[in-house]
C-alpha cells in the first residue's frame, strides 16, 4: 500500500499492525523465561508474512507495466487478440541477436496478468515478458471498469 501511495489504506492497515505487533511482543519480552513464547512469536510473524503475502496476490491491487518481445510470425494475430481482450498495446520495432523483434508496451491491472500471460503463450510458449510495477500519471488506455 506504502509503494503504491495508497495513503489512507497503508495507515489504517499500519495502525491495527502496530497494535497487534506491540502488544504480541510484550508478551514474548514477559516470558522470556519460556523459550516457547519467543519461537510461537517468530512462527506467528512469518505466518502473518505468508498469508498477507497471499491475500495481497488475490486483491491484487495497483499496475503494472508490461514489456512483451514477440519472436513469433503472428505479430498481427497477437496484437488482435490483446487489444480486442481489452489491454492498450504500443508496439515498437526492435532489433536482437537474432534480428528484427516486435516489442510490445503494455499497462495492465495486476489481477489481469494471468490473462496477458495466457494469450501471449497461445501464440508463442517462449515469448519474453518483463512485468514491473507503475503508478500511471495520466492518459494511457485502460479498458472501462468491470461492475
Amino acid at each position: 500500500m506504502v509503494v503504491q501511495g495508497r495513503k489512507l489504506h497503508a495507515a489504517a492497515i499500519g495502525f491495527f499492525e502496530i497494535i497487534i505487533y506491540i502488544t504480541a511482543l510484550g508478551k514474548v519480552v514477559n516470558g522470556l523465561d519460556d523459550p516457547g513464547n519467543l519461537l510461537a512469536y517468530a512462527l506467528g510473524f512469518a505466518s502473518g508474512n505468508y498469508i498477507g503475502i497471499f491475500i495481497e496476490e488475490k486483491i491484487a491491487l495497483g499496475n503494472f507495466a508490461a514489456q512483451v518481445v514477440l519472436k513469433t510470425s503472428k505479430n498481427r494475430e497477437v496484437l488482435d487478440s490483446l487489444r480486442n481482450n481489452g489491454f492498450g498495446v504500443t508496439s515498437v520495432q526492435g532489433s536482437g541477436k537474432e534480428g528484427s523483434r516486435e516489442i510490445l508496451n503494455i499497462a495492465l491491472k495486476r489481477k489481469d496478468l494471468d490473462k496477458l500471460k495466457q494469450i501471449l503463450y497461445e501464440y508463442d510458449e517462449r515469448v519474453f515478458i518483463t512485468v514491473s510495477n507503475t503508478k500511471p500519471i495520466s492518459g494511457g488506455y485502460f479498458a472501462p471498469k468491470k461492475k
